[in-house]
C-alpha cells in the first residue's frame, strides 16, 4: 500500500465534504468543587504548549515517574505482556514495558496538543495511507465506521486524520464535569461530532447521513453487548457494536491504524473496507475486528494500552490479575 507525506494542514476532498467541526456551547462548570480538576485542566493546557522537542524529552522522565508511581498499572501492564507475548523471556517484556510507560509519558502531551493546543509539528513528516479507501466506502451513499484500538497515540492521530477525513467520535464520558466540558471544547476545534456510547440513535443518525464515526471496541466493557473473541491467544470480552453499529445503519468497516514512528513522526493508514460485513454472527464479526486491532498491537507493541486489564472477564470467571486496578478496570 503506498503511502504519502501530508502537506502541512492539507484536507483530502472526498464524496462527504461537510468539514464544519461541531458546535459546542455548553456553559462551563463552576463551583469549588470543579476547582481541583481545573488547576489540572489549566496545568495540562500550559504544558501543551512548550516546544514539541521538549516534550518528547519530558514525556520520557514523566513515563519512568509512572511506572513506579503506578504499581498496579505496572503489574496489569506486566501481567498482560506476559500472556499475549509468552514466547518473549523476562528481560525482553521488561524492555517492553518500560517503553510502554515511555509512550504513555509522552502520550500525556499528545493528548493535551490534540485537544488545546498546537499540532504544527505533528503534521510536519506525517505520513497518510489508504485516505481513498475511506472515499471508496463513502461513494456507496452510506456512511463509515472508522475503526481504531487503545493505543497511546489515540487522541493525537485521531486529530490529524481530521486533516483529512471529517471524523466524528463515540466516546466514553469523563466522570469530571470540568474534564469532559474541556475535552468536548478541545475536541470541537476538529471533530465533526461527538457521540456518547449510550447515545446510539444519535451515531446511526450520523451513520444514515453519510458521516464517519470514529470508534474503538477492543476494551472489556461494563456494559453493553459483548462477545469473548480471541486477542493475542487469549479469550478477550469485547464489545460486538461494530456488528450493531453496522447493521442498524447500513456503514461499511474501515479500520484505522496509527502509530509513533522510531523518528518521531506519525503514520495514519486506512484500511480498505471488510468485505461481507455484517454478517449474520455478532461473534464472527467481533473476531475480524479485534484480530485486526491485535495486527495493529503486534506492529507498534509499546503502544498499545497494556495498563487496562483487557482479561478482567475470563470464561472460568477467574480474572488473571487479582486485586490489581480492580476498581478502575
Amino acid at each position: 500500500m503506498g503511502g504519502r507525506r501530508a502537506a502541512h494542514g492539507s484536507a483530502s476532498s472526498g464524496p462527504y465534504n461537510d468539514r464544519m467541526p461541531f458546535a459546542f456551547d455548553a456553559p462551563a462548570p463552576r463551583g469549588p468543587r470543579h476547582w481541583p480538576t481545573w488547576c489540572g485542566i489549566g496545568l495540562l493546557a500550559l504544558l501543551a504548549r512548550l516546544p514539541w522537542r521538549f516534550q518528547r524529552a519530558l514525556g520520557l522522565g514523566i513515563g519512568t515517574l509512572l511506572r513506579w508511581s503506578l504499581p498496579s498499572r505496572r503489574t496489569i501492564a506486566r501481567r498482560n505482556l506476559a500472556l499475549c507475548f509468552p514466547d518473549l523471556d523476562d528481560r525482553a517484556r521488561e524492555v517492553l514495558l518500560r517503553a510502554h510507560f515511555t509512550a504513555l509519558g509522552i502520550s500525556l502531551f499528545e493528548f493535551g496538543r490534540a485537544w488545546w493546543g498546537s499540532v504544527d509539528p505533528q503534521r510536519r513528516g506525517l505520513v497518510v495511507e489508504g485516505v481513498e479507501h475511506l472515499h471508496a466506502a463513502q461513494a456507496r451513499g452510506k456512511g463509515t465506521i472508522v475503526v481504531s484500538g487503545h493505543f497511546t497515540t489515540l487522541e493525537m492521530c485521531a486529530r490529524l486524520a481530521c486533516d483529512h477525513a471529517p471524523l466524528a467520535g463515540m466516546y466514553r464520558q469523563y466522570p469530571q464535569a470540568a474534564m469532559e466540558w474541556a475535552v468536548l471544547r478541545g475536541r470541537s476545534r476538529y471533530a465533526a461530532g461527538m457521540f456518547t456510547k449510550q447515545d446510539v440513535r444519535g451515531a446511526v443518525k450520523h451513520l444514515k447521513r453519510g458521516g464517519l464515526l470514529w470508534y474503538a471496541p477492543d476494551q472489556d466493557p461494563s456494559r453493553g453487548d459483548s462477545v469473548f473473541v480471541p486477542f493475542f491467544g487469549q479469550p478477550a470480552n469485547s464489545l460486538s457494536s461494530t456488528h450493531q453499529l453496522a447493521r442498524l445503519s447500513g456503514a461499511a468497516v474501515v479500520m484505522f491504524q496509527h502509530w509513533r514512528r522510531a523518528d518521531g513522526g506519525y503514520t495514519l493508514r486506512f484500511w480498505p473496507a471488510f468485505e461481507d460485513f455484517p454478517s449474520a454472527d455478532a461473534s464472527t464479526d467481533t473476531a475480524r475486528v479485534i484480530a485486526a486491532i491485535e495486527t495493529m498491537a503486534r506492529q507498534a507493541p509499546e503502544q498499545y494500552l497494556w495498563i487496562h486489564r483487557r482479561f478482567k472477564r475470563r470464561p472460568d470467571g477467574v480474572s488473571p490479575y487479582g486485586d490489581a486496578g480492580r476498581r478502575r478496570g
